[in-house]
């Protein structure tokens, strides 16, 4: 299965579900409770995704001075101000890539802040902007545990939401759908675990530029039978690629480990110039973030309560430690790479001494400067000499 087309599919399919008067579309943040949403029938949509197409394709750069001029600091989430700053131009790169117009409307929008709270900012704009309804999901943050008040709360929290969504669908939740949506992420998860374990072999079969590519459909996908065939098709072939010793980066000599979210803009550079110096970025926390292993269809609420709780960005900063350094071990990396993306505090783990924590404990690491989307604040030239005096450390 070739992930182009996948996500080609899903975005026709979205384009004409915002046609159809009979279907109803709902935004969903990122690691948000799209099984609910697939349950109860309604095409899913993540700007978040959008905002990573508005930065792998540099259109960002002339829409986030938009949003910027009109109100939205330069300071805030780029996926925010790239995405916000489309829609007020009028733009979007769905046109280029398959002839749509614009993005889907929605009839209803639903976000969590466990990622972080610019999600809420950015889809009330939508809401003000468009007069469709506005549902929340508020988790407590930096956890060190998981303990069962969170989860008891969040569960509550999604029991309410289904109430406030059958009042837009005007239809019941079937039970017996969102027990085959949890399945069906649980199926696809655990797959997309087993991709990126293939890293773990020498030489590794894909690499982290490779990753953020493969996790599109594990995005927006979740909860549908696309998502399972499409990574169990990718996982026989990483392993015929493992088997074979075909190599993501040949000649490979040095392994990293990516800290924090991609350079959308310079996916290709920053992976060509690793290359060069046969360098592979094995694991990264930006891929593992879309595991969710403790998804339970027997136990649908509760346990998407956990998973979505249990995610990376919202636990404390001795989980995180302790997370990285279980990686660096199992994947065998040499040394990290910590993005600390302006625009993205909540996913910089740079600021509060990880490094060099755990350089002590011996894994290696480099601050480099940039941001996901925002161009403006990443030096090519500096993160060159950075990265391949680096490389010559290690």
């Amino acid at each position: 299965m070739d992930v182009k087309q996948v996500m080609r599919e899903y975005f026709l399919d979205l384009d004409a579900a915002a046609k159809d008067p009979a279907r109803k579309v709902a935004w969903c943040t990122s690691v948000g409770p799209a099984e609910i949403l697939r349950a109860m029938g309604f095409a899913v949509y993540f700007p978040e995704n959008h905002g990573a197409m508005l930065g792998a394709t540099r259109v960002a750069g002339d829409t986030i001075p938009v949003a910027n001029a009109n109100g939205y600091s330069p300071e805030i989430c780029s996926y925010l101000t790239a995405d916000v700053g489309a829609c007020m131009k009028g733009i979007t790169p769905l046109t280029r890539a398959y002839g749509i117009e614009a993005v889907p409307r929605p009839d209803v929008l639903v976000y969590c802040t466990n990622q972080c709270k610019d999600v809420m900012h950015w889809f009330a704009w939508y809401a003000r902007q468009w007069n469709v309804p506005l549902l929340g999901v508020h988790t407590p943050n930096h956890l060190p545990e998981v303990e069962p008040e969170h989860i008891a709360d969040v569960a509550a929290q999604y029991r309410r939401l289904i109430t406030q969504l059958e009042a837009v669908t005007g239809e019941r939740l079937d039970p017996q759908a969102l027990r085959q949506a949890v399945a069906r992420s649980k199926q696809a998860t655990d797959l997309w675990a087993e991709v990126l374990a293939t890293a773990m072999a020498r030489p590794a079969p894909l690499s982290f530029f490779d990753g953020a590519v493969y996790m599109g459909p594990i995005v927006v996908l979740r909860g549908t039978q696309v998502a399972t065939d499409y990574y169990s098709a990718l996982l026989d072939e990483m392993r015929a690629r493992v088997a074979a010793s075909r190599a993501a980066v040949p000649g490979e000599r040095l392994r990293l480990y990516w800290e924090g979210m991609p350079v959308w803009g310079r996916l290709r550079q920053l992976s060509d110039l690793l290359a060069r110096n046969r360098t592979c970025v094995v694991a990264s926390t930006y891929c593992n973030s879309w595991i969710f292993s403790d998804f339970d269809p027997d136990a649908p609420l509760e346990s998407m309560a956990r998973a979505y709780l249990s995610i990376f960005i919202n636990r404390d900063d001795a989980y995180k430690e302790r997370y990285i350094a279980r990686l660096a071990e199992e994947f065998g990396i040499d040394g990290v790479v910590y993005h600390a993306a302006r625009t993205c505090p909540n996913n910089t783990n740079s600021h509060y001494n990880l490094p060099r924590r755990l350089q002590a404990a011996g894994v290696p690491g480099i601050v480099m400067d940039g941001d996901l989307n925002d161009l403006r604040c990443f030096s090519d030239e500096q993160s060159t000499t950075l990265l391949e005096a680096f490389m010559e450390t290690l």
